[in-house]
C-alpha cells in the first residue's frame, strides 16, 4: 500500500500551535517577576556561610573584580555615596525616584532587570539622558546561585541584549538578585560570579542595605542608608519590584541631610574612579536586542489576546447554555399547550426511504414503519442503484403498502426527489435507511401540521448503538446539542437543519422550493433554510423520535462529521443573502446563521489555541485556579447535561462519560472543523462519504435496548 503523506495544513497548524506555546512560554516566564534583596527565601542571614569564598572577599569593598586569578575588591573612599537601585524600571516609581535625583542634583547606578528594559526602554534611555549609570540585575530576577549554569548565562547575555536594543550600550556592572552586603556572600553565590566574570562582568554588592523592599518605614531606610562615622558606601535601594512609596520619601530626606554633613553622590564607577563601565554596542548586539523586545512584547499581547479569547469563549459558553434551557422550557410549555388545543391530524402520509447499499438495516426500517400506529401511510423505498441486494430484501418482505422504486446510482437527493413524485399523499415523511421508527413515530411528527404555517417538522434522532464509549459521546452530543438547540430553534423560529433521519414535509413546501437540492453535501440543511426562505415555519417535534446508527469507529465518525460540517458551511453561504430578508428567511439570516457561524465555524476554530493556553496553565498558573475552573465547567456542562436527558426521557448513567468526552471526542470535532475550512479556503470539493452499516441499530432497537 503506498504511504500518503500528511496534508500540508496540519503541520502548519502544529506549527502554529507549538509557536503559540512557546510566545505563551515566554510570557509565563516573565510575568510575576519578583523583587527584593537579602535571599531568594525572603531574606539574608548578616553573615554569609563563608565556605568556598576567599576570606579578602567577605571582609573587602562592595565592587568585586574576579575575572583573575585573586580577586580584586574595591570599596568607595570616604564621604562618597554610590546610591544603587535595583528591579526596575517601574512606570510608576522609576520616573518618582529620577525626579528625585534630577532635583538634588545627585546621580546614581540602576540595576535593572532585562524583561523590564523591553517594557519600559523609555526609562533606562532616561536613566543615561540624566548622567546615571546602569548595570545587569538579570533578565527576570533568577538567583545565579540557584539556577544551572546554562540559565544564568542565558539571564546575563538576555539582559545586556536588552540593554543594547534600548540604548546602544552594553553594561559590564552587574548586581545578582536577592544579594546584599559582602558578608552575607555565601559560596555558591560566589561560585556564580565567578561565572559572570568570565563573561565581562564586575559584581556589585553593597555596604549599606536598607531593606527598603520590607517597607520598614521613611526613618529606618534613611537611617539604614547613612553611612558611619564619615564612611564611603554602596547603598542598596530599590525603585521597583513593590510599593516603593517609601523609598522616594527616604530618598528625598536622605539626599540633602547627607550633603549638608558633605557627602557626594555618584554613581558606582565614577565613585572608585573606574573607567566608564557602559560601552557602545555592536550593531549584532542593538539589532538582537530589539528582536528580543519585539519578541517579549508579542508575547505579552499573545496572552492578552488568548486571555480574551478564552473570556469571550467562557461568556459564549455560558450564554449559550442559559439561553438553550430558557428556550427548552418554553419549548416545554408550548408543546403541553398546544396538545390540548390543536386538532387532531390524520391525513395519510407517504414514507420515503432513499437506499444505497442498506441491507444491514433496511428490513429493520421498513418493518418498523409499517408497524406505525397511523391509518394511511405508505412506504416507499428508493433503491439508488445498490449492490448490495438492498431492493431484494424489501421485495421479498412483500409488506402490503411498500413500494420499492429501483433507478441508476444518482445520490441521495436524486433518490429523495424521486420519491416524492412518486409519493400519493399530500404529507411526507423522509427517513434514512438506517432509521428505526417507534410506534407512535408517524402520527406524533405530522400533529404539526394541524398548524396551516407550518411546513415543514423535525423528529428527534437517538443513538441505538450507544454501550461503546464512543457511542455514548454521540449519544451525548445528540441529546444535549442536537436537541437542546432543535428546541431553541423552534422557540427563536430559526431551525436551520431537519436531519435526513426523520424530517416531515408538506408536497406543497418541497414542491414550491424545488425538491430536495443536490448542489451541497448537507440538503438537509439545505433544503430545510430553502423552506424557511419560502415563508414556512419549522418546528421540532421531541416525543416522535427515530433511532438511528451511529458512527462505530473514529474513523467513520471523521469521515461522517466532516461531511457534515462541510456540507453546513456550504450551505450556511449559499444562504447568506437571508440576512437581508424578512420573515422567515430574515429569523434564519439573523439569528441562525450568525449562531452556527460562531458555535459551529469560529469557537472550534479558535478551541486548538484555548488548549494550548491550557497547557501554559498548567505550566505557570496555579493548579488548584485551573482545577476548579475546569470543575465548575464540568458542573455546569453536567446540570446541562442532565436537563437535557430529563427532557428527552433518557436514563443519567452515561454522564460518567461526559469529561472524557470533553477531553478527547470535543478535540476530534474541532479538528473536523479545521479541515473543512482549509477544504473550502483551497477550493476542493469534498465526495460524499458514506458510512458502513453494521446492523446494530436493527439488532438493538428490536431487542429493547436503550
Amino acid at each position: 500500500m503506498a504511504r500518503r503523506d500528511p496534508r500540508a495544513h496540519w503541520f502548519l497548524l502544529l506549527l502554529g500551535l507549538l509557536l503559540l506555546l512557546a510566545v505563551l512560554t515566554v510570557n509565563g516566564l516573565l510575568t510575576g517577576i519578583a523583587g527584593g534583596s537579602g535571599g531568594a527565601s525572603g531574606g539574608a542571614s548578616a553573615e554569609g556561610s563563608g565556605a568556598g569564598v576567599p576570606p579578602g572577599v567577605g571582609t573587602g569593598g562592595p565592587v568585586l573584580r574576579l575575572d583573575g586569578d585573586e580577586p580584586v575588591s574595591r570599596a568607595l573612599p570616604a564621604r562618597t555615596i554610590a546610591l544603587t537601585f535595583d528591579d526596575g524600571p517601574d512606570p510608576r516609581w522609576t520616573p518618582q525616584v529620577l525626579d528625585v535625583l534630577r532635583r538634588h542634583g545627585a546621580h546614581a547606578t540602576f540595576f535593572v532587570v532585562g524583561a523590564r528594559v523591553n517594557e519600559h526602554p523609555e526609562l533606562v534611555r532616561r536613566m543615561l539622558a540624566e548622567g546615571h549609570e546602569i548595570g545587569s540585575h538579570t533578565f527576570t530576577h533568577a538567583d545565579l546561585a540557584a539556577v544551572p549554569p546554562w540559565r544564568r548565562d542565558l539571564e546575563l547575555s538576555l539582559t545586556r541584549k536588552a540593554i543594547a536594543g534600548a540604548t546602544g550600550r552594553e553594561v559590564t556592572l552587574l548586581r545578582p538578585p536577592f544579594s546584599s552586603v559582602p558578608t552575607a556572600l555565601t559560596g555558591p553565590e560566589y561560585d556564580a560570579l565567578r561565572a559572570a566574570a568570565g563573561v565581562g562582568h564586575v559584581a556589585v554588592l553593597a555596604d549599606q542595605d536598607t531593606r527598603d523592599w520590607q517597607r520598614p518605614g521613611v526613618d529606618q531606610i534613611a537611617r539604614a542608608a547613612t553611612p558611619k562615622r564619615g564612611r564611603g558606601a554602596v547603598v542598596l535601594m530599590h525603585d521597583g519590584g513593590g510599593d516603593r512609596a517609601q523609598t522616594v520619601a527616604a530618598l528625598d530626606r536622605l539626599l540633602p541631610a547627607l550633603t549638608d554633613q558633605g557627602y557626594r553622590f555618584t554613581t558606582v564607577s565614577a565613585g572608585i574612579d573606574a573607567a566608564p563601565s557602559m560601552v557602545a554596542a555592536s550593531a549584532g548586539s542593538r539589532l538582537s536586542g530589539t528582536a528580543l523586545r519585539w519578541t517579549q512584547r508579542a508575547a505579552h499581547w499573545s496572552a492578552q489576546v488568548m486571555n480574551l479569547l478564552l473570556a469571550v469563549a467562557l461568556v459564549l459558553g455560558v450564554a449559550r447554555l442559559v439561553v438553550q434551557v430558557v428556550c427548552a422550557r418554553r419549548h416545554v410549555r408550548r408543546v403541553r399547550r398546544q396538545r390540548h388545543t390543536r386538532p387532531e391530524v390524520r391525513a395519510p402520509v407517504s414514507v420515503i426511504v432513499p437506499a444505497y447499499n442498506e441491507a444491514a438495516n433496511i428490513a429493520a426500517t421498513v418493518r418498523s414503519l409499517m408497524a406505525s400506529a397511523y391509518p394511511a401511510l405508505e412506504v416507499i423505498v428508493v433503491d439508488d442503484g445498490s449492490d448490495d441486494g438492498t431492493a431484494e430484501i424489501v421485495e421479498r418482505m412483500r409488506l402490503r403498502g411498500v413500494r420499492v422504486i429501483r433507478q441508476a446510482n444518482a445520490g441521495k437527493p436524486a433518490a429523495l426527489n424521486t420519491g416524492i413524485r412518486a409519493a400519493r399523499a399530500n404529507l411526507l415523511v423522509l427517513v434514512d435507511g438506517d432509521t428505526v421508527f417507534q410506534p407512535d413515530t408517524v402520527y406524533r411528527l405530522v400533529q404539526g401540521f394541524a398548524d396551516p404555517s407550518v411546513g415543514a417538522i423535525s423528529g428527534n434522532t437517538k443513538v441505538a448503538n450507544r454501550r461503546r464509549l464512543l457511542g455514548r459521546w454521540q449519544h451525548l452530543e445528540y441529546v444535549i446539542g442536537f436537541n437542546l438547540d432543535r428546541r431553541m430553534y423552534d422557540v427563536l423560529e430559526c431551525m436551520p437543519t431537519i436531519p435526513g433521519a426523520i424530517g416531515a414535509f408538506r408536497r406543497e413546501v418541497l414542491l414550491r422550493v424545488g425538491g430536495v437540492p443536490s448542489d451541497t453535501l448537507a440538503e438537509d440543511t439545505d433544503l430545510t433554510m430553502k423552506v424557511l426562505r419560502a415563508g414556512w415555519r419549522v418546528v421540532y417535534e421531541e416525543s416522535a423520535i427515530a433511532w438511528t446508527e451511529a458512527p462505530s469507529s473514529l474513523r467513520q465518525l471523521w469521515r461522517q462529521r466532516y461531511r457534515w460540517c462541510y456540507g453546513t458551511m456550504q450551505a450556511m453561504w449559499k444562504h447568506r443573502h437571508a440576512l437581508r430578508e424578512s420573515g422567515g428567511g430574515g429569523k434564519l439570516g439573523r439569528r441562525g446563521l450568525p449562531y452556527l457561524t460562531v458555535f459551529q465555524v469560529v469557537l472550534p476554530l479558535t478551541a486548538p489555541a484555548v488548549d494550548v493556553f491550557a497547557v501554559y496553565g498548567l505550566l505557570f498558573l496555579p493548579w488548584s485556579t485551573l482545577a476548579l475552573a475546569w470543575a465548575g465547567l464540568l458542573v455546569l456542562q453536567a446540570a446541562t447535561a442532565g436537563y437535557a436527558l430529563r427532557l428527552d426521557r433518557e436514563r443519567y448513567g452515561p454522564l460518567w462519560a461526559l469529561p472524557f468526552q470533553q477531553v478527547i471526542y470535543r478535540q476530534l470535532m474541532y479538528l473536523v472543523v479545521v479541515q473543512s475550512v482549509v477544504t473550502a479556503l483551497i477550493g476542493n470539493r469534498l465526495r460524499w462519504q458514506r458510512m458502513v452499516r453494521t446492523g446494530e441499530v436493527a439488532a438493538l432497537v428490536g431487542a429493547g435496548q436503550r
